[in-house]
């Protein structure tokens, strides 16, 4: 390349001007002000639009940890400001060029002592606070219900296992609509994909304990709000416990990554005045009593398939699609050998015992109705018009 060519390019390049600086912000203020930034609200309970602080604490345990991330902050700006402020006001101060002389001595007691002292008392009173504080999320005794979070490839599993609700178990997994919203680039709404089918409810003002564990890899349940995240470690049981101050929604996610739908295992906790929870309790303990299915019944086709459609929805639509057609490394259920073969017994196996190093997860917690219906379902369903029906009494000699 020419170097006098060179050298008058770069001598018309425009310099970088007060003007110029101003039209780059208005231009990013402009892109800020768009249709879809002006679009979206701060969600009551979850994020909020410019967020730069904690979540607006909804129990004492999420109060005391803001609290303590406020004073260490403090803490860390005064002794940045105390530090800085000594340096450079000696730079400035005593410098050379103002006939200062480099002090000559060899050591100072007084001084090696401060400095190891002060430091000293100041972390051990930082960490005497933060002992508190942990201290407090560890105490898990005395809790008025206990739930049971189980962490799936990718939903949660609740089990009321004492308290008020004892017995009540379900699955919460995103709402289809939001994933269907997510694959067309098109969110809409202040919950996009914080939207579940089932939330956790609990009462106010009861002391909740939280204990997880996983069924596949390692999850994370965390409600900012409510200032809970436990590790849900397949294995092994965790716990923790709030006790929310007020009622409301909160939201969480699955905040260990978990797999290629780990964005899709939002957590909706909804805390509910002790009559509202009273009666969601009633209510759900009676749908769990219709819908409790003697496995020695023996189904027709077509009830066992608009069964199974409902428990496809709601837990294998996700990965599968609805179409049945997969997406990447999900294999597709629309013709798949394993589905169309006249031996039942092979899809059973894999739904219970899961395939592929847990890509494809185990679903024995689901109930052998559940598994019978859904397995009907997909070999009648689609293009899959095999005839074939799985008895509940199938699954349960698969599970022996």
């Amino acid at each position: 390349m020419n170097t006098k060519r060179t050298n008058n390019m770069a001598g018309q390049r425009r310099p970088v001007t007060a003007s110029r600086i101003a039209r780059t912000l208005l231009v990013l203020g402009a892109s800020m002000a768009t249709p879809w930034a002006l679009a979206v609200n701060s969600l009551p309970g979850g994020p909020a639009v410019n967020q730069i602080d904690l979540h607006p604490p909804a129990s004492a345990i999420a109060a005391d940890i803001q609290w303590l991330h406020v004073v260490m902050m403090v803490i860390c700006v005064v002794i940045f400001i105390a530090v800085f402020g000594v340096m450079f006001y000696s730079m400035l101060k005593h410098r050379k060029s103002l006939g200062y002389k480099a002090a000559n001595f060899h050591e100072s007691v007084g001084v090696e002592i401060a400095w190891t002292v002060v430091p000293f008392i100041i972390v051990i009173g930082m960490g005497a606070m933060a002992t508190r504080s942990v201290v407090a999320m560890k105490d898990t005794s005395n809790a008025d219900l206990t739930i049971k979070a189980t962490g799936y490839q990718w939903k949660w599993g609740y089990d009321y296992l004492k308290g008020e609700g004892e017995g009540i178990k379900f699955l919460s997994t995103l709402d289809l609509a939001q994933r269907e919203m997510s694959n067309a680039g098109k969110p809409q709404g202040d919950n996009y994909l914080l939207k579940v089918d089932n939330p956790l409810v609990v009462p106010v003002d009861r002391k909740v304990r939280i204990v997880t564990t996983a069924n596949d890899v390692i999850h994370a349940w965390m409600v900012p709000a409510l200032g809970v995240k436990q590790d849900a470690i397949p294995g092994f049981v965790r716990d923790t416990w709030f006790r929310a101050d007020k009622t409301g929604d909160f939201y969480g996610q699955c905040a260990e990554l978990c797999g290629k739908e780990h964005a899709y295992m939002p957590i909706h906790v909804k805390v509910l005045s002790h009559g509202d929870y009273a009666k969601w309790v009633e209510g759900k303990l009676k749908e769990a009593a219709a819908a409790a299915d003697d496995p020695s019944k023996q189904w027709q086709l077509d009830e066992l398939v608009a069964r199974g459609e409902k428990v496809y929805a709601a837990n294998c639509a996700v990965c599968h699609r609805p179409d049945g057609k997969g997406a990447g490394p999900i294999k597709p259920l629309d013709g798949a050998a394993v589905v169309l073969d006249a031996e039942k017994a092979k899809q059973i196996a894999v739904l219970l015992n899961g395939q592929n190093n847990g890509a494809m997860p185990s679903w024995k917690q689901l109930s052998d109705t559940e598994l019978a219906a859904v397995i009907t379902y997909t070999k009648n369903h689609w293009s899959n018009k095999t005839g074939q029906l799985v008895q509940p009494s199938d699954v349960v000699a698969a599970r022996k």
